[in-house]
């Protein structure tokens, strides 16, 4: 399902118009967006949690050359589903 079957698949749902249904989510969008770049946590109770992720400096290897390569510390960010979601996913 891509962003404009959902968009219409909540309209449908909540009887609202997909363009209200579209700025609501990319509102959404945005607010997590925002809120895990600046570092802090966003959960979403039965669904998950989105978080910034620290990854530590390590060596990599180049595949076409074997040289070993250092792969510089980030952040970067994470989702975890939550139980009642994996629970849901894992029954199929």
């Amino acid at each position: 399902m891509n962003k404009e079957e959902l968009v219409q698949e909540v309209a449908k749902k909540t009887k609202v118009s997909q363009k209200q249904v579209d700025e609501t989510l990319a509102s959404i969008v945005e607010t997590i967006v925002k809120t895990v770049s600046k570092g802090k946590k966003v959960t979403l109770i039965g669904f998950g949690t989105f978080e910034p992720r620290k990854r530590a400096a390590r060596t990599g290897r180049n595949p076409q050359t074997g040289k070993e390569l250092k792969i510089p510390a980030k952040t970067v960010p994470a989702f975890s589903a939550g139980k009642k979601f994996k629970e849901l996913v894992a029954k199929k």
